[in-house]
């Protein structure tokens, strides 16, 4: 018996692969890494999945893990992610064709995203970045151009400003958390989240058009999906306040990147806060590595942080994709109505 194939199309570090060696596993590498996630393209993917039993790894943006991917080999039986998206994987075929995807959802993860986003609106709001310039560059002193934006409710009458959570999932729902004590309005757009959800998090349920109109910070925390791709468009933007600011720690593709870069030329919005991008890494000749500081830009590094990172996520899906080649269902499965097909098909034969 030959010893069972694992692809890791995208390792994080030796960690990443070295259980699967002490397994007895034959491990193939991929070309993707975490500071270049480009990798092998959807053809060499193809190549590499012949007769594997398992793919793993992080984040791809060269390729996809396709049905013609998947196909490649009778015997797979597991796609395992380090990180939370699933973006780059065709779940709907993996699903059909009896195979389990696996995520990793983290902490460590989503709790550094709320904590950047955080980051952007108050570096975007304060006028971090322009106050520190002002006085190590320049001389300016209590200028008019310094003057910041108030965030929370005041005793005085102040409002305070609305934020838009779109997506009141693990993130959206832990940035309402953190929100709370700031005494800001709180909106929400998710469809597919419960009424009793909203409640919980004070957090008020509205329309994505209602949502838009009266934020005062939009942030996005959704899963890119068909539905979720370009859901923030030039239509979107339009209906935003000229005054307001878009925050993405989700997946680029999730805003219409031409569009924003339109509204934000045009002012139709005040800023953004982007972490992630439709391309990825950022191309060079991209306009909004040119833009002032209305533009916050970081380089798809939200969940980066000491004690965090990809590091948690290689261990569950290292171990999931582990107990799917001993025939045991994973912890963290994502496609989670393919289970009992997967088990007529695995369950109790293991390969290691």
């Amino acid at each position: 018996m030959s010893a069972p194939k694992v692809v890791v199309f995208a390792p994080g570090d030796e960690e990443s692969y070295k259980r699967f060696e002490q397994a007895g596993c034959e491990v193939t590498l991929g070309k993707a890494s975490w500071a270049d996630p480009t990798g092998n393209t959807t053809e060499e993917l193809a190549a590499m999945a012949v007769g594997a039993d398992a793919l793993v790894g992080s984040s791809i943006k060269g390729g996809r893990i396709d049905k013609g991917v998947m196909l490649g080999s009778e015997q797979l039986r597991i796609v395992a992610k380090y990180t939370v998206g699933v973006d780059e994987i065709d779940v709907d075929s993996a699903t059909e064709l009896g195979i389990i995807v696996t995520h990793a959802p983290t902490e460590a993860n989503w709790g550094g995203v709320v904590e950047t986003t955080m980051q952007q609106m108050l570096t975007l709001l304060k006028k971090s970045r322009q106050r520190d310039a002002a006085l190590k560059h320049g001389t300016d002193w209590r200028t008019k151009e310094l003057t910041a934006t108030h965030i929370g409710r005041r005793e005085d009458g102040y409002p305070g400003l609305t934020v838009g959570i779109v997506g009141l999932g693990r993130i959206g729902g832990r940035l309402a958390q953190m929100l709370a004590p700031w005494r800001v309005r709180m909106i929400g757009y998710d469809p597919y989240q419960p009424v009793d959800r909203f409640i919980h998090a004070n957090v008020e349920r509205v329309d994505l058009d209602s949502l838009l109109r009266e934020s005062d910070v939009v942030t996005l925390h959704v899963t890119l999906t068909a539905e979720t791709r370009h859901m923030i468009g030039e239509r979107e933007f339009a209906l935003m306040k000229p005054t307001a600011i878009l925050l993405n720690t989700s997946r680029g593709p999730v805003v219409d990147e031409d569009a924003l870069i339109a509204a934000l030329q045009s002012e139709t919005i005040a800023g953004a806060g982007l972490d992630v991008f439709e391309v990825e890494p950022l191309p060079m000749d991209s306009p909004l590595r040119k833009m002032d500081e209305r533009v916050l830009l970081s380089a798809h590094v939200a969940a980066h942080n000491y004690g965090a990172g990809i590091g948690p996520g290689i261990q569950w899906g290292t171990e999931d994709a582990l107990r799917a080649l001993r025939g045991q269902v994973p912890e963290h499965v994502f496609n989670k109505e393919v289970i009992p097909r997967w088990r007529e098909r695995f369950e109790g034969r293991g390969v290691i």
